[in-house]
């Protein structure tokens, strides 16, 4: 069994253990809220720390500072990469508290002398509640990625276990004596937020501290090696801005056509992270300090292995995963959403942005794979214009699509931007990777051999899965009956996808099942 495969899928228990509690999270939230203008607003509110997050704390930071760090861990010495490592979190919690305090003074202004309309205002609001949040999520990523850069996955994986548990407290504790409205009761979500950030952060600290971490300031003015990672940072945080401000402009224009579009694709795009997340996230956190250590060491063969077995396992996951996404978008929204506040409307709402965006599963797991190989490489700029002109395309897509949609069925035109955007994304990655001299030749013999057969049978269980859940019905009342549209269709077309690929020659099963094998003789 690869050390890949090994640690991935050590990392993918926690993760499922994560994204489970977290799609009881967005259940308590559906129930709570609906998928109206409140839930629009606090979606919309929440989206913007989380850019940050996603900027400063995770992506082109991550990707500049983890190929640094393994270098100087394995060329130079424990003292100097703790040095690093500090001067990075100096200049981060500077940077931060910067933008916190700026973003503060701002929305207070806005609300103090703006006019605008009632839901404006809500989000307003609930965005200077949450605005901090940004620094503690950001500072509990970089400790998470310096523990996956020593080899802890699965400890600093079950961080947002602790996230997930606080937000649903203050959903089902909390909320209800914040108020009587949920205009009101809302607010108890964004406290909810803060203190979940808080304890993500405090919860791996104590690792960290083992590993050796001492905490003390050092300029980030003065320390090469930063300077280094900010040289290739620059690109990066141009990339990964343009994503992220795609991300929140596609929000945006949904918060403005309607007041169930923003909510509505929310709830899909959660339902798209579970596989995503519990299987590619967890490799391809994996994947980027392991395939920067291969290319310290030079030794390009296993780094070419490296790409082609994620890469396989991850399609051999994740395609059937859309397929069955897109077929049974309506039982699956029913079964987890549809209750309390959220209506059989909501569900059709939810499912139809799920059946648009499902496809696009398998590019997004590509190109999780393909870009960690341009960082692992010190080369940011390639993604980075690839991953800008794949926006460009989809903002444009989403701004032409919208407008075909009736108003309750806009947010399908997210989904289809996203499908087209991350497929050309992947495509043009792979084009750029085949060209690095480093590689040559890179083939991914394993994955160009197997995907046909991929393809054909998962699209075969599919057409299976589809026919069970039509044949078990497609309304149901009872939480029983929907189980049972839900996980028969799912449990039978997996067990028919496992056994098919099985009989196909894949190697994907056996490897995966060697997984399980492995953890419990250990």
């Amino acid at each position: 069994m690869s050390d890949l495969l090994k640690s991935s899928g050590a990392m993918a228990g926690a993760t499922l253990a994560s994204r489970l509690l977290g799609m009881v999270r967005e259940i308590c939230y559906a129930r709570f809220m609906g998928d109206g203008l409140v839930a629009g607003a606090f979606v919309l509110a929440f989206m913007i720390p989380n850019l940050f997050r996603r900027l400063l704390g995770e992506g082109a930071l991550m990707a500049a500072f983890i190929p640094v760090f393994k270098d100087q861990e394995k060329n130079v010495g424990e003292e100097s990469m703790w040095r690093t490592a500090n001067a990075l979190i100096s200049g981060l919690v500077v940077v931060l508290a910067v933008i916190v305090g700026v973003g503060l003074l701002g929305i207070t202004a806005a609300l103090e002398w703006g006019h605008f309309d009632q839901k404006i205002t809500l989000m307003l609001e609930l965005l200077r509640w949450v605005f901090p949040y940004l620094m503690l999520i950001c500072l509990a990523a970089v400790v998470m990625g310096i523990l996956n850069s020593r080899g802890h996955f699965f400890l600093p994986a079950l961080g947002a276990l602790i996230l997930n548990v606080v937000m649903i407290a203050s959903v089902l504790l909390l909320a209800p004596r914040w108020g009587v409205k949920l205009e009101d009761q809302i607010f108890a979500l964004a406290v909810g937020v803060l203190v979940a950030g808080v304890a993500q952060l405090l919860y791996q600290l104590p690792a960290l501290w083992r590993e050796g971490f001492r905490p003390q300031w050092i300029s980030p003015w003065a320390d090469d090696s930063v300077r280094t990672i900010l040289q290739r940072l620059g690109p990066g945080v141009i990339g990964v801005a343009a994503f992220q401000l795609n991300v929140l402009a596609t929000y945006c224009i949904g918060f403005f056509v309607g007041e169930h579009v923003v909510a509505s694709y929310g709830y899909a795009v959660r339902l798209l992270e579970l596989p995503q997340g519990l299987f590619a996230v967890s490799m391809a956190t994996f994947l980027l300090p392991a395939l920067a250590g291969l290319a310290a060491e030079k030794k390009f063969d296993d780094f070419r292995n490296n790409i082609d077995e994620a890469a396989r396992h991850l399609l051999f996951l994740n395609l059937p995963a859309a397929v069955l996404l897109f077929v049974l978008a309506e039982p699956i929204v029913q079964l987890l959403f549809q209750y309390g506040a959220f209506t059989q409307e909501s569900t059709e709402r939810a499912a139809w942005a799920l059946r648009c965006l499902a496809p696009a599963l398998p590019g997004y797991s590509l190109v999780l794979i393909l870009v960690r190989a341009f960082y692992a490489l010190g080369d940011i700029k390639t993604p980075v214009k690839i991953s800008m002109a794949c926006l460009g395309i989809n903002l444009i897509l989403a701004l032409v699509l919208v407008s075909q949609f009736e108003v309750n069925l806009s947010q399908g035109a997210f989904g289809i931007a996203n499908t087209i955007s991350s497929t050309l994304n992947a495509a043009l990655l792979w084009r750029a990777l085949r060209r690095k001299e480093e590689l040559a030749p890179i083939a991914l013999p394993g994955l160009r051999k197997q995907l046909p057969v991929m393809a054909a049978v998962a699209a075969l269980v599919g057409v299976f899965g589809w026919w069970l859940g039509r044949e078990l019905g497609e309304e149901q009342v009872t939480v029983s009956a929907r189980l049972k549209v839900v996980f028969l269709p799912l449990l039978g077309a997996g067990v028919l996808y496992w056994v098919l690929s099985a009989l196909a020659g894949m190697d994907s099963p056996k490897a995966i099942l060697g997984i399980f094998r492995l953890t419990k003789r250990e």
